[in-house]
């Protein structure tokens, strides 16, 4: 079983940057794909940034945040960041993570078994 708590939500001012955190537990860390998703309130869960288990190396990201936002893992401490830098009032969002072992569509929500709480991330003008 493995279980998720995101932190490091809040508010900032546009252009302002914040970093959230992935703490995960569970077996076989390095084997876990992680992704980071957003929903704003009558949308649908985004696709936001991935890691890719047992790659490092191997992380994407959303056309809507390629440039502003990175996705690192630290094997260490079983975590995954999101550093989100010039952040816009569009960002305003519940930032989920979420993971699978399984292989398949890094983008789609469908394909994560497990999931965070959220966490909120409001940008103001």
């Amino acid at each position: 079983q493995v279980q998720l708590v995101e932190s490091g939500g809040g508010l900032v001012q546009a252009g302002g940057s914040l970093r959230l955190s992935c703490a995960t537990s569970g077996p076989l860390f390095s084997s876990l794909t992680i992704g980071w998703f957003r929903q704003a309130p009558g949308k649908e869960r985004d696709f936001v940034a991935a890691a890719i288990r047992w790659s490092g190396g191997s992380t994407y990201n959303a056309d809507s945040v390629k440039g502003r936002f990175t996705i690192s893992r630290d094997n260490a401490r079983n975590t995954v960041y999101l550093q989100m830098n010039s952040l816009k009032p569009e960002d305003t969002a519940v930032y989920y993570c979420a993971a699978r072992y399984s292989s398949g569509s890094y983008y789609q929500p469908r394909e994560y078994a497990y999931w965070g709480q959220g966490t909120q991330v409001t940008v103001s003008l």
